[in-house]
């Protein structure tokens, strides 16, 4: 306003003293100057609407999205004035602001109800350890309602525990009527209002372990019930038929081989069965593996020297110890030569086994055993305890060389090569020390 009145003040007062000092009659003189005066003032306050309106329309406007109300659109926006263009960009912002907080509302019922309807226990802390959200399986997981948990500090819960400690981690502890668990406990970190909190998962894993120990049972049961059906079958068959032939009179002439015949069928098949079962009980047995420091090199010649039927080559790698159980890791490899030479065997002896290792990775070496035999042709069931597709095979050979690599936390892989006919065993373990 006080801009618009300096800037026409050099014109009126130029003007009025042209006006006053002039020969004109007092009339015209106060006429004049008054219409001089109005018109300047009225130029100086239409000036000052023009600008001062559209700024307090702004400031409404910026107030009400200040509020929360998006509703609200200003108007006279048009381009080309920079005032208008001002008011188009704000009625832009409010409409991106109304999106955004229906987008932020909708993500925040969705997120609610997927949290109530999960069965993993959520909590969130704030940085003095303030309960600030639990869900509905954390209140059931607790026994009390919600209402009752919000605002009690972590501390007067009895979950201190929860904020401390690595994570992830296995916990083991008593919530109101449940068991002792186990969960797996998760912990995370995130801001609300500027200020850290603690995000607390609980998993209860005993649901899970239920199914897996079912899962266990019902495998374990249909492998059993498979082999011993398979020997009780042709046992009851011939102790029917022998008890038949002894109860003939008079019996035919040659019962006694036909007994001899059956009993003996009878005997190889029971102790076929025994074999098996002494063979699962040495699965499920295996004890922990007595860690010490193997020598690769020295490991394998001892191995390859075990095994009569065919020479098995041994392309050296460099000299490496690896952290394990000497008695475990031989019978492992025995098992994955014993395979590779069968492999050879079966096609006529006509193709080489040899064993060579190499460092893997940074603090990893990996044995391989290769073959030229036929190769693999279902790999999908090569792990599977008592699945075989050798005629004398029991089944628990490659099953239990994994098990005794994964005790040593390594692993076992077996493939076709590409290179050429034949299978590859490409076992990985942790080293211990490597030397030269």
């Amino acid at each position: 306003m006080w801009l618009a009145v300096l800037a026409g003040l050099p014109a009126v007062v130029v003007s009025l003293a042209l006006l006053w000092t002039g020969d004109f009659t007092a009339k015209v003189r106060w006429t004049l100057s008054v219409l001089v005066v109005a018109v300047h003032a009225g130029a100086c306050l239409s000036v000052r609407e023009r600008v001062v309106r559209p700024l307090h329309t702004v400031a409404g406007l910026l107030a009400a999205l200040r509020e929360g109300d998006y509703s609200v659109r200003g108007r006279g926006g048009r381009v080309g004035d920079p005032l208008g263009e001002v008011m188009l960009e704000a009625n832009a912002l409010g409409t991106t602001l109304r999106e955004q907080r229906l987008g932020a509302l909708e993500a925040g019922a969705l997120l609610g109800q997927v949290m109530e309807a999960i069965d993993v226990a959520v909590l969130a802390f704030d940085a003095s350890g303030t309960l600030k959200l639990v869900n509905r399986a954390a209140a059931r997981l607790v026994g009390l309602p919600r209402a009752q948990l919000l605002g009690q500090r972590a501390e007067a819960l009895g979950w201190g525990e929860l904020l401390e400690g690595p994570a992830p981690r296995r916990l083991t502890r008593v919530f109101a009527q449940q068991d002792g668990g186990p969960y797996e406990l998760w912990r995370g970190t995130f801001r609300e209002g500027g200020q850290p909190h603690q995000l607390v998962v609980l998993t209860d894993l005993r649901l899970a372990l239920r199914e897996e120990e079912r899962e266990a049972w019902r495998r374990l049961v249909r492998v059993l019930s498979h082999e011993i059906n398979n020997s009780l079958t042709p046992i009851q068959s011939i102790a029917d038929a022998l008890r038949d032939t002894v109860a003939q009179v008079p019996r035919p002439a040659d019962w006694e081989e036909d007994t001899r015949h059956g009993l003996g069928i009878i005997a190889r098949r029971a102790e076929a069965l025994s074999r098996f079962m002494s063979a699962h009980a040495r699965l499920a047995r295996l004890p922990p593996p007595t860690l010490g420091s193997v020598e690769v090199e020295p490991w394998v010649r001892r191995v390859v020297a075990l095994e009569p039927r065919r020479p098995v080559a041994v392309r050296p790698g460099p000299v490496l110890t690896v952290s394990g159980d000497g008695d475990q890791l031989e019978q492992l490899l025995i098992n994955l030569v014993r395979n590779a030479v069968d492999a050879v065997l079966s096609e006529g002896g006509r193709g080489g086994v040899w064993v060579s290792w190499a460092v893997h990775a940074p603090g990893a070496v990996e044995v391989w055993v290769e073959d030229e035999g036929p190769g693999l042709a279902d790999t999908a069931n090569l792990f599977v305890p008592f699945f075989t597709t050798k005629p004398q095979g029991n089944g628990i050979g490659l099953a239990l060389s994994r098990q005794i690599a994964e005790a040593h936390g390594g692993s076992l892989r077996l493939e076709n090569r590409t290179d050429g006919r034949g299978c590859r065993a490409r076992l990985r373990l942790p080293l211990d020390a490597p030397r030269g």
